[in-house]
C-alpha cells in the first residue's frame, strides 16, 4: 500500500485581496490569505479523507508559517516542504471586479527560493510513494529550473507505475502559449488523466470547434485515458476510458473566485480515486460551488457537505 493516495509540489503564495468596490491603487486594506494551487487540491482531498502531501520550498518567517498552518491544519502532510533560511514569499494582489470591470490579478513572485528548485531538492522515493503524482501547468511556467523539476517529476512517477494527473492551467501572466505547449506536450504520454479548458485546448495546443470537439480531440490527439475540460459556465465536458459526457454548469453568487478550478479539480480527483471520473465531476462541480461562497483560496468542506444535496437549509 502507498503511503499517499495524492502528492503534488508547487509555490506556496499568499493572496492580498483589495475589498469589493476599491482599486489596488487606492485601497488602503487588503485581505490576507495563504494560496497555492496544488496545495489546494490536497487540502481539499485531505478534507475528503484522502491521504495528501505537498513539497514546496519556504523561507522561514510568518507568511511561510502561514502558510504552513493553513494546510497542515485540513491534514495534508507537510513534512516534504523544505525551509531555507533567507528569501521572500511569492505574493499576488487580487482585484475582484464587478461587471463590466473584470477581475485582475497582479503577480509579485520574482526571486524566490522557490524558483531555484532542482530535482536534487526533493526526496523522490517519498513523495512518489504514491496512487496519484498531481502538477500544473502554473508550476512549470515559473521559471527553466521548475519546468525541468515537473518534468522529472513526470518521468519518474511513470517509470514508477504512479499516475499522473495534469492540470493545464495556462496563465497569460507566466509564459506563452507556444512555451507552455514545448514544455507541457512531451508529458501526455506519461499523463492518465488531463485538465485542460477548451480554451487552453484552443490557445496551447491549437485545437478548433467548440468545447466537446475540443475535449475529444485533446483525449483522442494524445491517446489519453481520461481528458476533462473547463468551458465557463458553457459546461464540463469529458472524454475517456468511461466515454463522453457534458455536464451542465450552474452559476452560483460569487463570494470569492479564486481556488474554485482547483476545488473543482480536486473533487475530480476524489471520484478518480475510486475509478470513476465521471462521478468525480458531479463531486467536482458541487465542490468548486463550494469553493466561490467563502474567502480563501482553500475550500473548506467535510464529506458531509459533499454528500449533503444543495440546499439553503441549516444543517443541524
Amino acid at each position: 500500500m502507498s503511503s499517499y493516495d495524492l502528492t503534488t509540489l508547487g509555490e506556496g503564495q499568499i493572496r492580498l485581496t483589495v475589498n469589493k468596490g476599491d482599486r489596488l491603487s487606492t485601497c488602503r486594506t487588503l485581505r490576507l490569505t495563504p494560496a497555492g494551487s496544488e496545495a489546494n487540491v490536497a487540502g481539499l482531498l485531505s478534507q475528503l479523507g484522502r491521504r495528501t502531501a505537498w513539497a514546496s520550498v519556504l523561507p522561514h518567517g510568518d507568511l511561510a508559517t502561514s502558510i504552513i498552518q493553513e494546510y497542515a491544519s485540513v491534514g495534508v502532510d507537510m513534512a516534504h516542504v523544505v525551509r531555507v533560511p533567507e528569501g521572500r514569499i511569492a505574493l499576488y494582489f487580487m482585484e475582484p471586479g464587478d461587471p463590466p470591470m473584470p477581475a485582475r490579478v497582479t503577480y509579485d513572485r520574482m526571486n524566490t527560493p522557490f524558483r531555484e528548485i532542482s530535482p536534487a531538492t526533493f526526496d523522490w522515493d517519498a513523495l512518489l510513494d504514491t496512487r496519484v503524482l498531481f502538477v500544473t501547468g502554473i508550476t512549470a511556467a515559473l521559471t527553466e529550473n521548475t519546468a525541468e523539476v515537473i518534468t522529472y517529476a513526470v518521468e519518474q512517477a511513470a517509470a514508477r507505475g504512479v499516475r499522473v494527473a495534469l492540470d493545464v492551467n495556462h496563465r497569460n501572466l507566466l509564459w506563452s502559449p507556444e512555451r507552455a505547449r514545448a514544455v507541457l506536450e512531451p508529458l501526455l504520454d506519461k499523463v492518465s488523466i488531463l485538465f485542460c479548458s477548451r480554451a487552453d485546448g484552443v490557445k496551447v495546443f491549437g485545437m478548433e470547434g467548440d468545447g466537446p470537439a475540443v475535449n475529444r480531440e485533446l483525449q483522442e490527439r494524445y491517446n489519453l485515458d481520461h481528458v476533462v475540460s473547463t468551458d465557463g459556465t458553457a459546461g464540463v465536458y469529458y472524454s475517456g476510458l468511461e466515454g463522453h459526457q457534458l455536464f451542465e454548469v450552474a452559476p452560483v453568487r460569487v463570494t470569492d473566485r479564486p481556488g474554485a478550478g482547483d476545488s473543482f479539480v480536486a473533487g475530480t480527483l476524489h471520484g478518480y480515486l475510486d475509478d470513476t471520473v465521471l462521478q468525480g465531476i458531479g463531486y467536482g462541480l458541487q465542490t468548486s460551488k463550494y469553493a466561490l461562497t467563502h474567502h480563501g483560496d482553500l475550500t473548506r468542506i467535510s464529506t458531509a457537505e459533499l454528500e449533503a444535496p444543495t440546499s439553503t437549509d441549516i444543517l443541524r
